[in-house]
């Protein structure tokens, strides 16, 4: 029967959100996180957000919350997603796709900028070598997966880990609540909300 599908689904979700409330940890990370990126906007920084699939729709959407509109109207704030087709064409053309992100970084990054970079799996070689290349030039990496103890996880200098479920999914549903709050933070501690 496709309501007693959707309690469970539902069930689920309420379950991981609780773990989630939770987790100390993950709750002070999240505020490091907003913090670095204040910090990083204060002194004419950027942020960076990359992610592959429904993450990158996630890093697209952090992006134009911060540089268009949120809750309310204030300044444009510096973000962009590594989401241009030209780009991630190009690059993955001449160079293969795990170097779409590092590219750009190389690129556009500078010391002190922040990068986020969204993997569920905390895996993806795209991720991570825009990790690498994010901490050559001097970033700051905030990630956000869904895997405690992975790649991400442990090179991060910030991981929110959400871990939820058995499919990655819930770990997404749980990766917006998180950039929404970030960004509420982030307003905040600028005194812009």
């Amino acid at each position: 029967m496709s309501i007693a599908l959707i309690r469970n689904s539902l069930l689920e979700a309420q379950s991981a959100l609780s773990d989630l409330l939770n987790n100390e940890v993950v709750l002070a990370n999240v505020d490091l996180a907003a913090n670095l990126i204040v910090e990083s906007l204060r002194n004419d920084g950027k942020v960076l957000s990359c992610g592959n699939g429904g993450s990158m729709c996630d890093a697209i959407h952090f992006a134009e919350e911060l540089s268009g509109r949120y809750r309310k109207n204030r300044k444009a704030l510096a973000a962009m997603s590594i989401s241009d087709p030209a780009h991630i064409t190009c690059v993955a053309n001449d160079y293969g796709y795990d170097y779409v992100f590092s590219r750009f970084i190389e690129g556009h990054g500078r010391k002190g900028d922040v990068v986020l970079a969204i993997s569920t799996s905390g895996t993806s070689p795209s991720i991570l070598n825009a990790v690498k290349a994010a901490q050559d030039k001097g970033m700051i990496v905030v990630g956000l997966t869904g895997r405690a103890g992975s790649a991400l996880d442990v090179m991060a200098d910030v991981s929110i880990c959400t871990k939820a479920g058995q499919f990655a999914d819930r770990v997404q549903e749980l990766h917006i609540k998180m950039l929404h709050i970030i960004i509420e933070l982030i307003e905040e501690k600028l005194g812009l909300s």
